[in-house]
C-alpha cells in the first residue's frame, strides 16, 4: 500500500484516465483529477466514485480546469504537495490532427509546457507521460522496440514525439526530473463492471467505439479504412490492449518512479506484443455480442501505417508488467459497457 501519496492525473476524466484513477485508488493513492471535459464527461467521475465505493472515493478530488491555463494549475499545486503527475491531458485523433494541426500544437504542446513549468515551480519533478506508438510512424520492422528510430507520420504523433524530446531535455538539464514515457499501442475495451468505458464525442476516430456504435444502432455501418494493405486480409494490423491492462501499467510505472532515484527519462511500450487486423477484431466483436456488424470498405486514411505492434519485453523485464487480456476479453467487456450504456455516459439524447 502507498503511504498517503498525492497523485495529480491530468485528463483524468477521460477513457484511460478514469480507469487509471480507479487502479490508483485501489492501490491506496490519493488522486486529484484536472480535466476540461473537452473529450470527457463529468458523469464519468461520478461513475468512478461509485465504482471504488464511499471509502476510497474520499481520496478522489476533481477540478474542472485546463492545463493550458496556469491559474488552474496554480490553484491545485498551491494547495497540495503532489508526489507525481500522470499526464494524459491532450487531443488524440490522427485524422483531426492532419486537418487541424494548430489545435493539436496548442492543446498538446502548450498545455504540457505550462504543466511542466508549474511542476518545476512547486518542485514536483516525477512524471508518467502518456505517449503513443505513433512516435514510431511506419516502422521499418516490427515489433517496435523502444530504441528504434522515432519518426511520427502525422501532427498528433509529432506532438507526442516533441513532448518525449522535451522530457529528455528536461532531465538532461535537471537530473531531479524522473520521467517514464509510456508508449501506448491501441487502447480498447472497458471496465469489467460495465460502469466505465470509452465515450467519444462526435463520430468515433477509433475502431472499437465505432464498432460499438454500429452494434447498438447509433451508426448504420462500420467504415473500414484500407482493405488493400499487404496483410493477410487486406486490413491494417494494430496491437490492441485492454484499458485495464494499460491502467495497471501506469500504476507499476508510478511505483517505480517513486522508488528509484536514478531512473532518468525512460520509455516503455505498453501493448500485448500481438498484431490483430481490423477485420479480425470485427469478427471477435461479432462473436462477443452476437450482432452482425455491416461494414463499408473505404480508401486508406492519410497518415495511417500498415502494421504496428509492440515488443513488450522491456516493460516485462524492468516493470514486471505484462498484458493479461486478449481480444476475446476486450470484446466481451466492451460489449458489456455498450449494451448497458448504448449512449455512453448520457441517457439517450
Amino acid at each position: 500500500m502507498a503511504i498517503e501519496r498525492n497523485i495529480l492525473v491530468t485528463g483524468g476524466a477521460g477513457f484511460i484516465g478514469t480507469h487509471t484513477a480507479a487502479a490508483l485508488l485501489r492501490q491506496g493513492f490519493k488522486v486529484w483529477i484536472i480535466d476540461n471535459l473537452d473529450n470527457a464527461a463529468a458523469a464519468a467521475v461520478d461513475r468512478l466514485r461509485n465504482l471504488v465505493g464511499p471509502e476510497l472515493s474520499q481520496n478522489l478530488h476533481f477540478q474542472l480546469g485546463d492545463i493550458r491555463n496556469g491559474d488552474d494549475l496554480e490553484k491545485l499545486f498551491s494547495q497540495t504537495q503532489f508526489d507525481a503527475v500522470i499526464h494524459f491531458a491532450g487531443l488524440k485523433a490522427v485524422g483531426e490532427s492532419v486537418a487541424n494541426p494548430m489545435r493539436y500544437f496548442d492543446n498538446n504542446l502548450v498545455g504540457s509546457i505550462t504543466l511542466y513549468k508549474i511542476m518545476a515551480k512547486y518542485n514536483c519533478k516525477k512524471l508518467v507521460f502518456s505517449s503513443s506508438a505513433t512516435v514510431y510512424g511506419q516502422p521499418d520492422k516490427i515489433p517496435c522496440l523502444e530504441d528504434m528510430e522515432l519518426k511520427a507520420m502525422n501532427p498528433y504523433g509529432r506532438t507526442k514525439l516533441f513532448l518525449e524530446e522535451i522530457a529528455r531535455d528536461l532531465h538532461v538539464a535537471d537530473s531531479k526530473w524522473r520521467i517514464i514515457l509510456l508508449r501506448y499501442f491501441n487502447p480498447v475495451s472497458a471496465h469489467e463492471s460495465g460502469m466505465l468505458g470509452e465515450d467519444p464525442k462526435g463520430i468515433p476516430n477509433n475502431l472499437m467505439p465505432y464498432i460499438t456504435q454500429v452494434a447498438v444502432g447509433r451508426l448504420p455501418e462500420l467504415n473500414v479504412y484500407g482493405h488493400d494493405y499487404p496483410t493477410p486480409d487486406g486490413s491494417a494490423i494494430r496491437d490492441y490492449i485492454h484499458v485495464v491492462d494499460l491502467a495497471d501499467g501506469h500504476v507499476v510505472a508510478l511505483e517505480k518512479l517513486l522508488k528509484h532515484e536514478s531512473i532518468g527519462c525512460v520509455a516503455y511500450n505498453l501493448g500485448t506484443g500481438r498484431g490483430t487486423s481490423v477485420l479480425e477484431m470485427v469478427d471477435a466483436f461479432e462473436r462477443a455480442s452476437g450482432k452482425k456488424i455491416p461494414i463499408k470498405l473505404c480508401p486508406r486514411r492519410p497518415g495511417d501505417a500498415t502494421a504496428v505492434y509492440a515488443s513488450t519485453e522491456k516493460a516485462f523485464r524492468e516493470l514486471g508488467w505484462k498484458a493479461k487480456y486478449g481480444i476475446d476479453e476486450m470484446c466481451r467487456d466492451q460489449w458489456k459497457w455498450a449494451s448497458q450504456n448504448p449512449w455512453g455516459y448520457e441517457s439517450k439524447p
